[in-house]
């Protein structure tokens, strides 16, 4: 019987590139785990939330293997919900590949190997779930991670605004800036953020721009 913390519940082991962060454009194995504690309106992957295949370690780590290319993303759903995740992120930064993680920054990243790579999502209005951040986390970045903001209004923008003057994000992390796809004209954001010379990062996700809203890309 293999140990709880040994096995994870997993959506997707998948090959694409990369569609955000600071590794947008590299060829990139994505490992989804399943479930998350959260229901933000603008989530595009709603399929992550149930089912899914409990995999041991050694069984992940063989898949992610067989594709070959270094980068790997941990992603969801929300990674840091199962027990065992640090685990084998740690061991897949032991095999010496670039490892980032994905987390809606709700639960504690204090753990989180440092040499992982923290894209961390903090949650606008809009999403419905503003209140779950989880802003202790801030103080637990790294300078070469990344703070992920979705805008979907104007509102969102705004409040962003006040988010990034008030705790110093750019201080402490690349912000990026993303319109919700889908829900705000990527033009519109791009202009907001011009005009405001707002010291962030205007990014669109690649991956919807090849696939659109495909699911498993």
């Amino acid at each position: 019987m293999v140990k709880e913390e040994y096995r994870l519940r997993i959506t997707e082991v998948f090959l694409s590139l990369q569609g955000e962060s600071d590794t947008v454009g590299w060829p990139t194995v994505f490992i989804r785990l399943t479930g998350c504690p959260l229901r933000c309106n603008y989530c595009d992957t709603e399929y992550a939330f149930t089912g899914g295949e409990s995999l041991t370690h050694d069984e992940i780590l063989a898949k992610v293997a067989d594709f070959g290319v270094r980068h790997v993303c941990v992603t969801g759903g929300e990674p840091l919900s199962q027990k065992g995740v640090q685990l084998l992120m740690q061991q897949l930064c032991d095999l010496a590949y670039q490892v980032s993680l994905e987390t809606s920054g709700a639960l504690d990243i204090a753990s989180v190997d440092k040499r992982v790579s923290v894209v961390m999502d903090i949650k606008t209005p809009s999403s419905g779930e503003v209140e779950k951040n989880l802003y202790s986390n801030i103080d637990h970045l790294k300078i070469d991670d990344q703070i992920k903001l979705v805008i979907a209004d104007r509102a969102d923008y705004e409040w962003s605004r006040k988010i990034i003057d008030e705790r110093g994000l750019s201080d402490r992390a690349a912000v990026l800036l993303s319109p919700a796809f889908g829900q705000l004209d990527p033009k519109e954001l791009a202009q907001w953020i011009i005009d405001d010379r707002l010291n962030v990062r205007f990014q669109l996700q690649l991956h919807k721009i090849l696939w659109g809203d495909e699911q498993g890309k």
